[in-house]
């Protein structure tokens, strides 16, 4: 099952990810906007990195995620920090809330694991049902560049004392899809001996043209597409991009 052993390394492996600059640079966002508190939630949240740091700087926060694991660790966190996060557990393009949000978010290319226009119809569907009108889904992708010039038929090996990770990567460019093959090697407690787990993982690039389309299909505006640091619009070689959505 995917992210059943990934969820335990997921941290650990994403360690480079620069989580408080990707925080500081939406939480500005809002601000700009005048979303200064209110309810958020987080789709496909993970193991909660950033749901935590909304909840700290005082939104009320909902976290979805369509992996258990992922969502248990998430709650461990949750335990340690004693924030009052909801996190449920659901696919972001079925989504179920009690009620409206201010705002949603996703980040860390989530949104690429939907596959098909189909599911990315049906995710700005449940968006336009659940953001209040005037309130922004902000969500990162991984752009084609990405995938076909730096991710793209490469492979990654990582080893340490208590995880080492083997990444290989193939890019099909005629589905915009690429195929993350994870093999995980986890030491195990009191022992000398690794656990070994493989999983593959799919993504898909979209191209801006596909993403307005659906955005305005279902009557949400398209507000502005950004490069990774929301200071400037991307360009032919932008590795992840933000879209700018409003209800």
């Amino acid at each position: 099952m995917m992210y059943e052993g990934f969820a335990n390394v997921y941290d650990h492996m994403m360690n480079h990810i620069p989580y408080e600059a990707w925080f500081e640079n939406l939480l500005q966002y809002l601000h700009e906007k005048g979303v200064l508190s209110g309810r958020i939630c987080e789709l496909g949240c993970g193991t909660g990195v950033m749901t935590e740091k909304f909840a700290a700087a005082g939104y009320d926060m909902i976290g979805l995620d369509k992996s258990e694991d992922m969502l248990a660790i998430a709650k461990q966190k949750q335990e340690e920090s004693g924030s009052d996060i909801l996190y449920l557990h659901q696919n972001m393009e079925e989504m179920e809330l009690d009620g409206p949000v201010d705002a949603m978010l996703s980040v860390c290319d989530s949104v690429n694991y939907l596959l098909h226009e189909e599911e990315l119809n049906k995710l700005f569907s449940r968006v336009k049902t659940y953001v209040k009108p005037g309130g922004y889904f902000i969500f990162d992708l991984k752009t084609a560049y990405c995938y076909r010039n730096i991710i793209g038929n490469q492979t990654w090996v990582e080893q340490d004392e208590e995880v080492s990770y083997i990444w290989e990567n193939y890019f099909y460019e005629d589905q915009d899809i690429n195929e993350y093959m994870l093999t995980i090697f986890r030491k195990q407690a009191d022992s000398e001996l690794y656990e070994r787990t493989e999983e593959a993982h799919y993504q898909r690039a979209y191209d801006m043209d596909t993403l307005k389309r659906l955005i305005e299909k279902n009557g949400l505006a398209l507000v502005s597409f950004l490069d990774e640091d929301m200071k400037q619009m991307p360009n032919e070689t932008s590795e992840r991009i933000y879209v700018i959505v409003q209800a």
